[in-house]
């Protein structure tokens, strides 16, 4: 075993499915020790919805921890980042009023709608939020739980995301970071506060909401948890959303654009300037420091294309060149473009189409939605040529890998370093531990490095298929969106990304 150089921490991810714990050496970046314990998700009472027990998170976090055996008892600090937008409701004894609702619950897309329209819409949004709420935004779940349950709502205490709710468990008191806490809807970037105009209009009293911690605030320590093989004492960092998280282990600096491609898709980079789009594709998150991070999300990527293939009864790298099929795999509904109500569609099969065709078609939709929404996400000083850092589950894939060169144009880097969540965690709890700028300890990490890939031409051809698919296929993919919102006789269409304007 290596002989660790400098105080141990400890970097958890809390993802949809999972918690994983990495020990880190903070002097050096080594990995001494990882663990992993799944967590359930399941459907909501009425067989729609993505929710999950807050419990079981806590539970996967204490196996994934004595998995990494004595190294975590060993820890001086720890840091939590988790899936970002969760609704945590908590009652007045810290147990769960219901079950968390996920980032990728969609079911509060009619609440959506109504409270953009009742702040002034978009514009309004993107001037105070920075974002344009998407139903994945924890603003929108409040409403449709106060809607739609309102003794749960009643029964509130408190109002957590998922990496507060944890990092509360450690502490002991409730906190969070202007980095996840930009995910909410409720608060503004344009203040860095919790917007009350908002929280009137989604029913919530601040009452119930956490301090947010700045940039080298400690939450806390350790609190004594017998069954937590964790030393009581040891520092507690403020956590962050997920992609907050990544972007610190990446090291990131601003204009370096990144393609994360997971159970969901995003494309993201530091920014320096506050982001405010009102057309709602990007989000106009913080970063986990000072400073922005610009995100476009979608809600279809690894998992639907993994459900493709396995449809067409392949294995996830059988695809095969050419061919006209279109796959658009809004299997979920989509946040990218905003069709919360829209179905998988596949267009221009002929007699020869063959399945690994598909499957690719099924990547290339994937891919193209997160594509479109980098020129959005990047800063207009840029460098068009600069590598995409392809990161998550699906950068392992030659086949994700490909279709990403083939369609930006871009040259491509794969960092080594895996767990980035994590590690962007480990390097926060790090720099708290050592009075270190977090991004600057992942960079002497050499979190980044890894194989690059030189840009190929851009397969325009099949970029200008998706688009016109995309545009054509407006009516099929809003249809059941807009059969909710329109009386029996009434004309007109909500238009392709469903927006107010």
């Amino acid at each position: 075993m290596p002989v660790p150089e400098g105080p141990l921490v400890v970097g958890v991810d809390s993802s949809t499915q999972s918690a994983k714990a990495l020990v880190v050496d903070s002097a050096t970046g080594t990995v001494l020790a990882r663990g992993q314990a799944p967590h359930t998700v399941s459907g909501g009472s009425d067989g729609t919805g993505k929710e999950s027990v807050p419990e079981q998170w806590w539970e996967a976090l204490a196996e994934a921890l004595r998995q990494c055996g004595t190294y975590a008892r060993e820890a001086a600090a720890i840091s939590v980042g988790g899936q970002q937008h969760g609704l945590v409701t908590l009652d007045a004894a810290g147990r769960s009023v219901r079950p968390a609702l996920l980032w990728n619950d969609v079911r509060s897309a009619p609440q959506r709608d109504r409270l953009v329209e009742e702040l002034g819409g978009p514009k309004a949004w993107a001037d105070r939020v920075g974002s344009v709420p998407a139903p994945a935004f924890t603003v929108t779940k409040w409403a449709w739980l106060k809607e739609n349950e309102p003794e749960a709502a009643r029964a509130t205490a408190a109002v957590r995301l998922p990496h507060d709710y944890l990092t509360e468990r450690l502490t002991g008191y409730g906190s969070t970071d202007r980095g996840d806490v930009s995910g909410t809807g409720w608060w503004a970037s344009a203040t860095e506060a919790y917007d009350e105009e908002i929280l009137d209009l989604a029913g919530l009293s601040p009452a119930l909401l956490p301090r947010v911690l700045r940039h080298g605030e400690a939450a806390g320590t350790v609190r004594d948890l017998p069954d937590l093989p964790l030393p009581t004492g040891a520092l507690v960092a403020t956590g962050t959303g997920d992609n907050m998280a990544a972007a610190l282990g990446l090291g990131l600096r601003p204009g370096q654009p990144v393609l994360s491609l997971g159970t969901s898709g995003t494309v993201y980079a530091v920014s320096s300037r506050r982001p405010a789009d009102p057309t709602g594709v990007v989000a106009g998150f913080a970063d986990a420091r000072d400073a922005w991070l610009p995100l476009a999300c979608t809600l279809n990527c690894t998992l639907a294309v993994d459900r493709i293939a396995a449809l067409l009864g392949r294995d996830r790298e059988e695809v095969e060149p050419g061919g006209s099929a279109v796959l658009l795999p809004f299997l979920d509904g989509e946040r990218t473009p905003h069709l919360p109500h829209a179905s998988g569609l596949l267009h221009g099969l002929r007699h020869d189409t063959t399945p690994g065709q598909v499957l690719q078609a099924a990547y290339d939709g994937a891919v193209f939605a997160l594509l479109t929404a980098l020129d959005q996400v990047l800063e207009a000083d840029a460098a068009p040529d600069a590598p995409l850092l392809l990161i998550g589950g699906g950068a392992k894939g030659t086949a994700w890998r490909e279709t990403v060169r083939r369609l930006s144009g871009r040259p491509v880097q794969v960092p080594r370093a895996e767990e980035l969540v994590a590690l962007g965690a480990a390097a926060q709890a790090a720099g708290l531990l050592l009075g270190e700028d977090p991004a600057a300890v992942a960079r002497r990490w050499a979190t980044a490095e890894g194989p690059s890939y030189a840009a190929v031409p851009r397969d325009e051809a099949a970029l200008e298929r998706l688009s016109r698919v995309l545009s054509d296929a407006d009516g099929l993919l809003g249809r059941s969106q807009r059969c909710r919102a329109r009386k029996p006789g009434a004309q007109g269409s909500a238009g392709l990304g469903g927006r107010a304007e």
